[in-house]
């Protein structure tokens, strides 16, 4: 599944092909996505100037002049830039086409992403919960430390709770948790606040950089840009259990945490 990386990969990488532009039209190919795609989708956002491409957590936010278009990309799903006209093939769901002779395309196999309206996209029930964003000031350890007094859960699913913060998933939390030398067995609520400063640290270091790297291609995430992300090659931890530990040698474990694979070195991490 794309994490906040990946998504932010791909808002950089259509923001600035997207913005200022005017929609034609929508083309819908397929509305059969974990939530159907609105009937009127094309007459609410056909006509309309794109202002800005914004992201919270894993949500990409399309802002018109007259509302926001919410897009996930689900597990497999991707927005890329095609030129007008160019045929479509299976699992190619939504052209969004512009004046500028570009079209947004969506392409989700698996049909588990969403393309939604909402007139005010921050109250919407899929976002009015969710936590802080990590690569802001409103996420750090001292948060952290306090979610987790008297929580028993394992620290690793603690983290990957939108609640407490938004975007940590699956590998990132895993690489997190290895370059902070943090067993992610381990209760949450039994860390020091200065352990949790210094996983702070590394969440914020790992995010960014994957960022920069255009995030991590596991099966079917390509960029917004049809290029592929290159963290991948960078894991210590994270799809690496029985390999040898990057750092001191000793085979990477593999656990079971939250119904999600976890892997990490007994030795590095305690």
């Amino acid at each position: 599944m794309p994490e906040l990386p990946e998504v932010e990969t791909t808002r950089r990488g259509i923001a600035p092909h997207l913005e200022g532009q005017r929609v034609s039209r929508v083309v819908v190919r397929d509305r059969r996505l974990r939530w159907p795609i609105p009937e009127d989708l094309d007459v609410r956002l056909s006509g309309q100037r794109i202002v800005t491409v914004d992201r919270r957590a894993k949500y990409l936010l399309i802002n018109a002049e007259a509302g926001t278009l919410i897009s996930h990309l689900g597990m497999s799903g991707n927005l890329r830039l095609v030129e007008l006209g160019m045929p479509a093939a299976k699992h190619e769901h939504v052209d969004i086409e512009l004046e500028s002779g570009l079209a947004l395309r969506y392409t989700d196999p698996r049909r588990f992403g969403a393309m939604l309206w909402s007139l005010d996209p921050l109250n919407h029930e899929l976002l009015v919960r969710l936590g802080p964003e990590p690569l802001t000031d409103l996420f750090d350890g001292e948060r952290l430390f306090q979610l987790s007094r008297g929580r028993a859960m394992a620290v690793k699913p603690f983290i990957m709770d939108n609640a407490v913060v938004v975007g940590v998933g699956n590998i990132y939390a895993t690489e997190a948790l290895f370059a902070a030398g943090i067993d992610p067995r381990r209760a949450a609520g039994g860390i020091s606040r200065a352990r949790y400063l210094k996983l702070t640290i590394e969440i914020k270091r790992i995010l960014a950089h994957a960022i920069e790297r255009g995030g991590t291609t596991l099966r079917d995430f390509i960029g917004g840009d049809g290029q592929p992300g290159y963290f991948q090659q960078e894991l210590f931890a994270y799809g690496r259990g029985g390999a040898p530990c990057k750092v001191c040698g000793t085979l990477l474990r593999e656990v079971k945490l939250g119904q999600r694979a976890s892997v990490y070195c007994p030795r590095c991490q305690r």
